[in-house]
């Protein structure tokens, strides 16, 4: 099964003309490609699909994606503290 995974956008920069951007899912922070969704800017959640960025959502879609991906055991990687939602409480 293939999932898109919920982050946040924390840092964006370019790589050889193509747009890239530091995403935070939990606990970790991974690169991630930012052509598909070039209006992505820090603070902005975005789901991520093998390394690309497919869609912009807000924060309330992220904390509902991420409870599903959670309840299918698809968060453990990731996952800052036990049963906690990054993407719940403050901005």
């Amino acid at each position: 099964m293939c999932l898109g995974i919920p982050g946040e956008v924390t840092e964006v920069h370019e790589d050889r003309g193509l747009k890239f951007a530091q995403v935070r899912f939990g606990g970790i922070t991974r690169e991630v490609c930012l052509e598909c969704q070039p209006d992505a800017g820090v603070g902005d959640f975005v789901l991520v699909h093998v390394g690309f960025a497919i869609a912009r959502i807000d924060r309330d879609e992220a904390a509902r994606a991420w409870d599903v991906l959670e309840q299918i055991g698809q968060t453990d990687e990731v996952k800052p503290f036990k049963d906690d939602n990054p993407f719940r409480g403050a901005p």
